[in-house]
């Protein structure tokens, strides 16, 4: 082991990523997560090219292919229903708009989670509250009265990022609104939905609804566009008026899956937004996933950059014998491109989503080009190193480490 002590803030997907690699390079992991346990459900995420290589990689493809949503595909539809165009997984390979590993948020949290929590120390429900760095180590106060001493510790707590402002500066500096708006939350599955992804779209809006493992249910989407954003990300009754407000007088079954909207137990909405840095570390303290590099749900790829980059990341440092300069620099020149060229996807599909209304209304296509070399830089544009000069367990310790936050 090397005796490296690292903090870990969240415990989505970029932060359990990181700690299962982390530990694999023998360094003890700590992650710490505000929320008192793990969160279900939320929005699919997929997984393409070289982020299904770190899942295999991790061990993991058995578990994480087992709670799939098992999606086979994507209909366009019209107001009526009737399909327009059809998208299918098994298109490219499987890295298509419908991925072949399309998972839960929440559903591939626990695969990690189940994955690192032996030996990987998990602490529910608190949260960094002071944060001091020195030439040594990085000391930090916790909310529930701890105070620990750290070599590293890293932010992986998604777009709205405390640890990123605590140390880099207010999110405004760093957040890019791309115009749009999403929401999502599960309904009772009332409308015969099957395996089949169905999305209607007018004058720049949409509403879909989405399959998941419990065929009981269904998960309602909806996007709009918006030119700035300015209600509270955690106040959920003024994010439900502002859906009401916006997709009012929409067809299709719009109305229907609207009148769910207060009976759901898990509504999300916010803004459609990337993270821009100039860099992704300062000094012992550095970022992962959205918290660094958010290229926003339109991407499609939100979830690989955080599983590849905790790849990286945690090779870079092993690499560097745990030198945070050394290994943060390496972790973001490898990574920087990559990044670019997803953000640039984000961009492209945002702006073919937020159409003003009288060019959807005359059908005239919106002026995005999709260029297939930068997709392919989007799935498959990293060279993925193999560290084999560095510790590499292979499988995680035999005994849980998971604690409670102090009242």
């Amino acid at each position: 082991m090397s005796g490296t002590r690292v903090l870990v803030a969240g415990a989505s997907i970029a932060g359990p990523a990181l700690a299962h690699w982390l530990h694999r390079r023998g360094a003890a992991v700590t992650v710490v997560e505000r929320a008192p346990e793990l969160r279900p459900g939320g929005h699919a995420v997929d997984a393409r090219g070289v982020a299904k290589e770190v899942i295999r990689w991790m061990g993991l493809d058995a578990a994480v292919r087992a709670a799939c949503t098992e999606t086979a595909g994507a209909h366009t539809v019209d107001a009526d229903g009737n399909v327009l165009e059809t998208f299918r997984a098994a298109d490219d390979g499987g890295d298509g708009y419908i991925a072949e590993i399309e998972i839960l948020r929440g559903d591939l949290s626990q695969v990690l989670y189940d994955a690192t929590r032996d030996g990987v120390e998990y602490i529910f429900g608190d949260r960094i509250v002071e944060l001091a760095q020195d030439a040594d180590g990085v000391d930090v106060v916790f909310a529930g009265g701890d105070r620990r001493r750290y070599d590293l510790v890293v932010g992986a707590d998604g777009l709205h990022s405390a640890l990123r402002a605590m140390v880099f500066g207010p999110r405004e500096r760093f957040v890019r609104h791309l115009g749009l708006v999403l929401a999502f939350y599960s309904v009772p599955n009332e409308f015969g939905l099957d395996r089949w992804l169905i999305d209607y779209q007018e004058a720049g809006r949409s509403a879909g609804l989405r399959p998941i493992q419990d065929a009981t249910r269904a998960m309602a989407i909806f996007s709009f566009p918006s030119e700035d954003f300015d209600v509270d990300y955690r106040d959920v009754a003024a994010q439900k008026r502002l859906l009401r407000e916006r997709m009012a007088g929409m067809g299709w079954l719009t109305p229907r899956i609207l009148a769910h909207l207060d009976d759901t137990p898990d509504f999300y909405l916010d803004q459609v937004a990337q993270v821009v840095l100039d860099r992704w570390s300062s000094g012992r303290v550095g970022l992962l996933g959205d918290a660094a590099f958010s290229s926003s749900p339109m991407s499609g790829q939100g979830t690989g950059l955080a599983l590849v980059g905790a790849y990286v990341l945690a090779g870079e440092l092993a690499a560097a014998g745990w030198d945070p300069e050394t290994g943060f620099a390496g972790y973001e020149r490898r990574m920087r491109s990559f990044v670019a060229a997803n953000q640039e996807i984000g961009r492209l599909h945002a702006r073919s989503l937020a159409v003003p209304a009288p060019v959807a209304e005359s059908g005239t296509e919106p002026d995005v080009e999709w260029d297939l070399e930068l997709i392919e830089r989007a799935i498959n544009g990293i060279e993925l190193p193999d560290y084999t000069e560095v510790p590499d367990s292979g499988v995680p310790a035999a005994t849980p480490i998971t604690s409670a936050a102090k009242p």
